[in-house]
């Protein structure tokens, strides 16, 4: 079986454009932990594209070149394979985009459904179907629909996308910027974490609990790494949460991300990551079991096996900076 890991950073996806240093340090970690963990597997191969201006990897890979288009050499790819596995930015939605082509080239593909990742591009929406289904997460505005009565310090972000990188904090009201497509949310404090999660149409599995090493100096904040398997989910809410939030979000499927910040009220979700995070670098080292084993589209016929009841993960560092 040849799986197509179409990880857009390292797969020419900036091809044309300067490569950020962290997105790279982040894309490349994700990339080379799945082909590790897929050649793990009996009978399958991986097959990558890559940017010609990075080293050509050690297995079956087609260079992307300047001036070439990647979703043309992506597909391709995705027609040949008997499995796509597409990771993007949710940002821009390039992930939604991703996942669109590679359903139109390959009925086979380990991925949420197109209009879930659409939806989760958004931290507006994806607030309202949280609020909808009473789920605890951080309150999320418009800049320009403030509720009366929030104040204090405060947090805004770009509606559109995932993660800390455009993320800043405010003392107060007064003091917001004023921008189109920003969101406002209070700044909550706890423990930022990570839920780690195995969708499948049989069951939900958290297989490990993730703490966030976040950043903030002068406002910026930034996502300096994890902690792979740092947290115990003792009493199991954690692993309820995950059932919930999957269950809000119909079309969720694969190894998911659940971003949460853990209050002595209680967990509140801040966001859903509907791919492979960069935790998954850590997290077979983390369970001492291959996470892949275990995904539907990667059993060439019948089912996949059931989850073990897995042991108590190992805290693995993944460090991005």
């Amino acid at each position: 079986m040849r799986v197509f890991i179409c990880e857009y950073v390292t797969s020419g996806g900036l091809r044309d454009k300067p490569l950020p240093e962290a997105a790279l340090a982040e894309a490349r970690l994700v990339r080379d932990a799945l082909v590790m963990d897929l050649e793990d597997l009996p009978g399958i191969s991986a097959v990558l594209a890559y940017d010609d201006r990075l080293p050509r990897p050690k297995h079956d890979a087609v260079p992307v070149r300047k001036g070439e288009d990647p979703w043309i050499t992506w597909s391709g790819l995705a027609q040949e394979c008997d499995v796509v596995w597409p990771i993007a930015p949710e940002a821009g939605g390039q992930h939604s985009r991703m996942v669109r082509l590679m359903r139109e080239a390959n009925a086979r593909i380990i991925a949420s459904a197109s209009d879930t990742v659409t939806l989760l591009n958004s931290r507006l929406k994806t607030a309202k179907r949280l609020a909808e289904h009473g789920i605890p997460h951080v309150p999320t505005y418009p800049i320009d629909a403030l509720p009366r009565g929030l104040d204090g310090d405060l947090v805004t972000r770009p509606d559109d996308g995932s993660g800390w990188a455009s993320a800043r904090a405010w003392p107060n009201r007064a003091a917001l910027p004023r921008g189109a497509g920003l969101v406002v949310q209070p700044y909550v404090h706890g423990t930022f974490a990570s839920l780690g999660v195995l969708a499948r149409e049989d069951s939900v599995t958290l297989l490990a609990v993730h703490r966030l090493h976040i950043s903030h100096l002068v406002g910026v904040f930034g996502f300096e790494g994890v902690t792979v398997g740092a947290i115990a989910d003792e009493d199991g809410s954690l692993a309820a949460l995950a059932r919930d939030v999957v269950a809000a979000f119909p079309g969720l499927s694969g190894l998911l991300g659940i971003d949460v910040i853990l209050t002595p009220q209680g967990p509140m979700v801040t966001e859903v990551h509907p791919r492979v995070t960069p935790a998954y670098a850590g997290l077979h080292a983390s369970l001492g079991v291959n996470p892949l084993a275990f995904v539907p589209e990667l059993i060439r016929e019948g089912k996949p096996p059931a989850v073990p009841h897995l042991p108590r993960p190992t805290p693995v560092e993944v460090k991005l900076r």
